[in-house]
């Protein structure tokens, strides 16, 4: 442990992880080291973001531009009731600093955009999809492609949600999935509901995505969409190729 230059206190934070032969001394080291992007403070990124920070992510960003409201609370569990007109970003900061001071929580209290997008993702191994809408997670995912980012989709409604993790170069990304984003019709969590209890399912998934691939351990949900039917209580796999012609990632590209 000492060679890895872990402190007395960090050996025991950690020592439930360490102890396990997937993770071990060297495999903590790979957490500490690793950087994730949180887009969205929101449903998803609170689980997600919760723990990351709690498994040991040295550098957690976290990029947002709205305010906590009142109907947030029941999922967006990064927030509470004092939190109400405040910058999520800096609920969110506060919140995983008292959780674990080891780690570095850099927010982004703006919304992503085409304009800023590559810039902030350049410093991140891996981005979580927190968003809450089509047009810019189908953004996210054509920026990590390009850049060649790890990307960990998720998406939530009614009692219904998904992840799919993209791995530039390994298999496919959104677009091979549904080429164009879902039209202006689909109602968003605001209009339909969502259980808050399935974000927090759908959330904890992402970021156990994130540590395997920080890791290099297991398999991936590369060309899997995991479906999961909270009603039901039934996840469903549902296989996905990468499609040669996809304009983001297709093998037709340079």
């Amino acid at each position: 442990m000492a060679c890895l230059d872990f402190t007395e206190e960090q050996i025991t934070r950690y020592s439930r992880q360490i102890v396990l032969p997937e993770v071990g001394g060297t495999g903590q080291k790979k957490i500490n080291d690793g950087k994730v992007l949180i887009a969205g403070a929101g449903g998803l990124g609170s689980p997600a973001a919760f723990y990351l920070a709690a498994a040991g992510v040295g550098t957690i960003g976290i990029i947002d531009g709205d305010v906590v409201d009142i109907s947030n609370l029941q999922r967006q569990i990064l927030h509470t009731t004092k939190d109400i007109g405040r910058p999520k970003v800096d609920s969110a900061k506060e919140k995983l600093a008292a959780l674990n001071p080891d780690c570095h929580v850099v927010s982004h209290w703006e919304k992503l955009t085409a304009q800023n997008i590559d810039g902030i993702i350049r410093d991140y191994d891996v981005v979580v999809d927190g968003v809450d809408n089509f047009p810019t997670r189908y953004m996210v995912n054509d920026a990590c492609v390009m850049a060649g980012k790890v990307f960990v989709h998720g998406g939530v409604l009614g009692f219904s949600g998904q992840i799919f993790t993209i791995v530039p170069g390994k298999g496919p990304c959104l677009r091979c999935v549904l080429r164009e984003p879902p039209p202006g019709s689909v109602p968003s969590c605001s209009e339909a509901g969502v259980l808050g209890v399935l974000a927090g399912a759908i959330g904890v998934i992402q970021a156990t995505e994130v540590l395997k691939y920080l890791l290099g351990k297991g398999d991936l949900l590369v060309g899997r969409l995991l479906a999961y039917d909270a009603l039901d209580m039934r996840f469903t796999e549902v296989r996905v190729k990468q499609d040669p012609d996809c304009p983001v990632c297709g093998a037709a590209l340079p």
